[in-house]
């Protein structure tokens, strides 16, 4: 196993990527929950789901750990299961298998461009100040889950624009009931004397002593020591049970519609050729972009680029998400891609795939022993993603801040991947504005062709999705 992962090479050992693995799989174990309670709003069948999200996780992280040796964990991606469920279902009013449909389609896309070599020419082409804010943009962004997670802060919409502009508002007289009654802004402190924010800032605060004074695993110890605190205190409550026997994944087994995409008898609702493949793009660029941004933010932090700033290897990860979404189609869940909450694994001293691997068997346990993962508490593991936004916000500090050449497109970078909650929209607006930039200096020609392209895509998926 040392030789295989090259452990002792890399600086590490069988308990310190053991400690990793747990730490990771600590903080990202929620998605096995949410991510089925997402797209049973479709009417898929919750538990297929679940254990679906499980097979799909555990497939992508595995492939991960042992073809890239990297400590990254995969999973059905939040916002993607929220554009399948909202926007192609819900909204667009296409089935599920359909859905389904587009994800594995995009899963093969996505493995033609891994193979061809295109993903990697695609980082290859990002301009430096721009893969310098990656990792600082997810950092923040990581910051604001962990602390919405938390309760720490409350994200609300506010009374502003849609009841200003409301006209059955108006319509019932009721604008002023509702102005008074609604959140006074859009980000605002929680309740800071909730039992479970307090025990979030006992995390928080136990997890920072931990680390200022360098005990090994303080990201762990601090979740488990919250956990078990909270089940004390009777703020979270015991599972009812321990295991569950209800493995049947028939409900969404190779259910995908592929004969609905071109146009087939269970096309749902008229299916437009353009208006899918419209969704193809979107579902491809999303995850392209997530996984490009999180391979290397996490990869920043953990050492893993090499001197020219490159992360060897990449085409190897790159092709584990590939497959696991094309798996994940087939199993019945969303698209599947690489988890920022693998800086947490990192940050606790995961260096290798062995991590990933320990995650991986995590996930398949679950498939039987689901309830264990949730007494794991989101007070308990937003502290985790709190401390990482720390950890990874240093990387800034290569942007040249005094040439708006590069200041600008890194601005926006490390702006709106929290602002729009959104890895992929922070890149794609950072793009658009060097390309923007180039356009207007007149130096056309050294602009890396594969970026106009990159920039001109986003701007069509920003209008049109």
């Amino acid at each position: 196993m040392d030789k295989f992962f090259q452990l002792t090479e890399k600086g590490s050992s069988f308990r310190q990527e053991v400690i990793a693995g747990l730490t990771t799989f600590s903080t990202i174990a929620y998605i096995i929950f949410v991510n089925p309670s997402v797209l049973s709003q479709t009417g898929m069948d919750f538990q297929s789901v679940m254990i679906a999200t499980c097979l799909a996780g555990a497939i992508g992280t595995l492939l991960t750990g042992l073809l890239s040796n990297y400590p990254f964990a995969q999973a059905p991606g939040m916002g993607l299961n929220a554009f399948f469920t909202y926007t192609v279902v819900l909204q667009a009013g296409y089935t599920w298998q359909l859905g389904l449909g587009i994800v594995f389609i995009s899963g093969i896309v996505f493995i033609l461009l891994t193979l061809s070599g295109w993903r990697e020419a695609i980082v290859d082409a990002f301009p430096p100040a721009i893969l310098h804010a990656i990792p600082a943009g997810i950092g923040l962004f990581i910051t604001l889950i962990g602390l919405n997670n938390a309760e720490i802060i409350d994200i609300n919409q506010g009374p502003i624009v849609n009841i200003i502009l409301s006209q059955e508002a108006l319509e019932a007289g009721s604008l002023i009931d509702q102005i008074q009654q609604a959140p006074p802004q859009i980000v605002q402190f929680g309740n800071l004397g909730s039992p479970e924010v307090l025990m979030a800032l006992f995390g928080l605060v136990l997890m920072v002593g931990l680390s200022i004074r360098k005990v090994n695993g303080a990201i762990l110890i601090s979740i488990l020591v919250t956990t078990g605190l909270g089940l004390a205190l009777g703020i979270s409550p015991m599972p009812e049970s321990f295991y569950s026997l209800d493995l049947d994944l028939s409900p969404t087994f190779l259910q995908l519609d592929l004969a609905g995409i071109i146009g087939g008898e269970n096309a749902g609702v008229g299916t437009a050729i353009l208006e899918i493949l419209t969704l193809m793009i979107a579902f491809t660029m999303v995850d392209l972009f997530d996984t490009i941004g999180t391979l290397y933010g996490t990869a920043s932090k953990g050492g893993f680029l090499d001197e020219n700033g490159k992360l060897p290897r990449m085409k190897f990860a790159l092709l584990a998400d590939a497959i696991a979404t094309t798996a994940g189609s087939l199993l019945g869940t969303s698209t599947t891609t690489t988890y920022i909450e693998s800086s947490t694994g990192i940050a606790a001293g995961g260096r290798t795939g062995l991590t990933a691997v320990v995650v991986a068997i995590l996930f398949l346990i679950c498939v039987i022993f689901a309830p264990l993962a949730g007494m794991i508490p989101a007070y308990a593991t937003s502290p985790a993603l709190i401390m990482v936004g720390v950890y990874m916000l240093g990387s800034i500090r290569r942007v040249n801040l005094e040439d708006l050449e590069e200041a600008i497109p890194a601005f926006f970078v490390l702006t709106l991947m929290p602002f729009t909650y959104s890895i992929a929209s922070g890149i794609g607006v950072g793009l658009i504005f060097y390309t923007l930039i180039k356009l207007i200096k007149g130096e056309v020609k050294s602009l890396n062709p594969v970026v106009a392209l990159i920039a001109v895509l986003f701007v069509i998926k920003f209008i049109f999705t």
